[in-house]
């Protein structure tokens, strides 16, 4: 006998949970289906963000931002520590730790909200009058029917043609958040995201990093003026970043991996290396999904196709976060998720892809909303830029970190601000009044004029926006 929903959503990642809370909310009555699972065999929703992401990358990056400190910037505040030390057993612990609490977070969620939840994996069987049928194949299996279907299965990490991740010498996000102690040389494929964050965790912590990317730019993506700050920040750590590489033949060693790769100059090079971390991009999730049983349309890239309000080509079946297109974040699916939700109860859901921020939780920090100045000269806009520098903001100063800056874009005639861009301390946290200022359509002046908090971080966003008008008054 199957089970009856009015919605049943098929993964527990950012963007499912959520749709299936903001269901419930609404009155619905709500299935969500995930298959993953944690070291005990029991259910961890959460999906990629809370497993293998967002969550634990960022539990690693603060313990070994506290190591960092410890070892090289305690002594200028009078702080004497002797030798210290890491376990990385311990650290990883704790970072296992991190990601538990979250899984049985989002299950008290489901339990509050009155959402049945399916440890399992969930996949179409057929359509059905009034809805689908999704069997869930788990250690019990299930048939559910609903009248609506929420697809957001995520994504996986993109591995090299010839080189398959094994998580032992050639690591994925995975892999490299579970390395048992610090490699002495450790290479990475891809200045992204998770290439520079994973490359910084183990850099503070002692190890040779070697960043190989294709592309000729750092950070193309970025402001051109931030991306060299940053680069610039790197640089000055000891992080090795090679741009314009071609990469050819990876031999799995006995203990480690050999990399054969032709620098920017054009030179044969051979880095060998005690593991290597592949973070050139992901791919759309719809493994066993079993889309053909309905007829659910893929795109050349494999992502579910959607439209604007991502409903599918199927009736009642719409997909969100990951599995579409659009920007793989977390924040992103989330929007869509509580989006779709609301579109199935008759509202008019709304996700503004123009202010979906971007942070890169390195240290200095790297954030952004909106245009880099480079595509507004593409695009032929006029626009005015302003920024301020954090080594001339009192706070940055107390805290002794004054890397970076804040820089504003605003519209030459009207004053609208077109994206903000910054790279420094926090900035993850102070990207957020510029995306409440885009949302509301603000003009770099109402920022100026607004008060900030003195000494705060956020003085410098002040400073920037008056930059824009050339009347910053601390610089």
């Amino acid at each position: 006998m199957s089970k009856q929903f009015d919605v049943i959503v098929i993964g527990a990642g950012p963007g499912g949970y959520i749709a299936a809370i903001r269901a419930a909310q609404l009155g619905f009555q709500v299935a969500c289906i995930d298959e993953w699972t944690n070291a005990a065999g029991g259910a961890a929703p959460g999906g990629t963000c809370t497993n293998v992401g967002c969550i634990p990358s960022k539990a690693l990056l603060q313990s070994s931002e506290h190591f960092d400190h410890a070892n090289h910037h305690f002594a200028e505040h009078g702080i004497s520590t002797g030798a210290v030390k890491m376990d990385v057993a311990k650290m990883i612990a704790r970072k296992d730790n991190v990601v538990k609490q979250n899984n049985d977070g989002i299950l008290y969620l489901f339990k509050k909200n009155k959402v049945s939840f399916f440890h399992g994996r969930g996949s179409f069987v057929k359509a059905v009058e009034g809805g689908y049928e999704i069997k869930v194949a788990g250690k019990a299996e299930e048939t559910l029917v609903g009248k609506q279907v929420i697809v957001a299965t995520g994504s996986n990490a993109r591995s090299l043609p010839s080189v398959p991740f094994d998580e032992v010498n050639v690591l994925s996000n995975d892999g490299a958040l579970r390395v048992g102690a610090v490699p002495k040389k450790l290479a990475v494929i891809g200045s992204g995201v998770i290439g520079l964050e994973m490359g910084s965790v183990w850099r503070r912590l002692g190890a040779d990093v070697t960043i190989l990317e294709g592309l000729p730019t750092f950070l193309g993506a970025v402001d051109e003026q931030i991306a060299k700050e940053a680069k610039k920040a790197f640089d000055k750590q000891g992080l090795k970043i090679e741009l314009g590489v071609k990469v050819g033949e990876i031999k799995s060693l006995k203990k480690g991996v050999s990399i054969a790769y032709t620098n920017a100059k054009g030179e044969e090079v051979k880095l060998d290396a005690d593991k290597l971390i592949v973070s050139i991009g992901r791919v759309p999730n719809t493994n066993g999904l079993n889309v053909e049983a309905v007829g659910l349309q893929l795109d050349e890239r494999g992502a579910i196709l959607v439209d604007g309000d991502c409903k599918t080509n199927l009736p009642g079946v719409w997909a969100v976060g990951d599995v579409v297109r659009g920007p793989m974040l977390a924040h992103k699916a989330e929007e869509e998720g509580v989006a779709v939700a609301e579109r199935i109860a008759g509202q008019h859901g709304h996700v503004n892809f123009n202010t979906i921020p971007w942070v890169i939780y390195t240290s200095p920090e790297i954030a952004w909303v909106g245009r880099t100045e480079q595509q507004l000269k593409a695009d032929g806009v006029k626009y005015k830029a302003g920024s301020f520098p954090f080594l001339a903001n009192g706070r940055a100063r107390a805290l002794g970190d004054t890397t970076g800056m804040v820089k504003f874009l605003a519209d030459a005639a009207t004053d609208e601000i077109l994206g903000v861009h910054i790279v420094g301390p926090m900035a993850s946290e102070l990207i957020a009044e510029a995306v409440v200022a885009m949302e509301f359509r603000a003009s770099a002046e109402d920022i100026a004029r607004i008060c900030h908090a003195h000494p705060s971080l956020s003085e410098a966003t002040k400073e920037a926006a008056l930059a824009v008008d050339k009347r910053t008054l601390n610089f």
